[in-house]
């Protein structure tokens, strides 16, 4: 699949649009909650990269190690700095789905086969109508996230969008939906959402609302601090004022720092 001639403008457009979608789903996929500036400049990034089609061909196994370094820089101006185990699974999802998509574009071409699409390196180059640019790639991002709806996400977990309200200060974040967490404060019996103290700014209720509240877990027994925000909102339903926020430190693995019990995630 070979065209004559390549316009840069278009292949690095073309790129910036495609990768902004492989972003987006990695985002979804890993549920990471980040800001649209980032995605922008991953996207740009890759637009940027996406020149290494104007290079001679390149045999398999460089192209695979220029595939994997591009994937690499991508993430990390999408994502940030992370731990190590953290930035390979990020790497990993995005590189899956870059294969995923070029797959896909390949068995539209082969079904399809329309004119001025080609791929050079790797990277995907069309010379088409924007319109049909557009079709293409939402049809793969659709199927995307077909899959990532029947598959709930890399590791098989649902998510929520939490808000609470501190001393008229606003702290949103992501809480992974856990069916084995069923954490409640011991004298009221109301359910306790637990959450890493980074996310909510590392504050540290007075005494006079601080709860002791004891857990069990497979890891042992032990105790963390609660309180009562001033509000709080679950998937932006505002809750009544009876969930309790735990504080842990240094607990929680993965990129969701939080964790609520199914109970209070699928309440209506």
């Amino acid at each position: 699949m070979n065209l004559s001639v390549i316009y840069v403008d278009i292949l690095i457009a073309v790129n910036v649009f495609i990768d902004f979608i492989l972003i987006s789903c990695t985002r979804k996929f890993l549920h990471i909650k980040i800001k649209y500036i980032r995605i922008i400049l991953g996207s740009i990034l890759g637009g940027v990269l996406s020149l290494v089609a104007l290079l001679p061909n390149i045999i398999f196994p460089i192209n695979l190690a220029v595939d994997f370094v591009s994937a690499c820089l991508i993430v990390l101006v999408a994502f940030g700095i992370c731990n190590a185990k953290t930035f390979i699974k990020r790497v990993a999802v995005y590189f899956s789905l870059a294969f995923s998509f070029c797959g896909i574009m390949l068995g539209i071409y082969t079904a399809l086969k329309p004119n001025g699409m080609a791929i050079y390196n790797d990277v995907i180059y069309f010379n088409i109508s924007p319109i049909l640019l557009i079709i293409l790639t939402l049809v793969c991002y659709y199927i995307l996230y077909i899959i990532q709806r029947l598959t709930k996400g890399v590791g098989g977990c649902d998510v929520c969008n939490i808000e609470v309200i501190i001393n008229e200060k606003s702290y949103s974040f992501l809480a992974k939906v856990d069916t084995g967490c069923n954490l409640k404060e011991p004298f009221s019996g109301n359910y306790v959402i637990v959450v890493e103290n980074l996310l909510i700014n590392n504050y540290i209720p007075s005494e006079d609302k601080a709860r002791i509240i004891p857990f069990e877990s497979l890891g042992g027994n032990g105790i963390i601090k609660g309180f009562k925000p001033n509000a709080i909102k679950i998937d932006g339903i505002q809750k009544e004022n009876s969930i309790y926020i735990g504080i842990c430190n240094n607990v929680l693995n993965g990129d969701i720092k939080a964790l609520i019990p199914a109970e209070l995630a699928y309440k209506n």
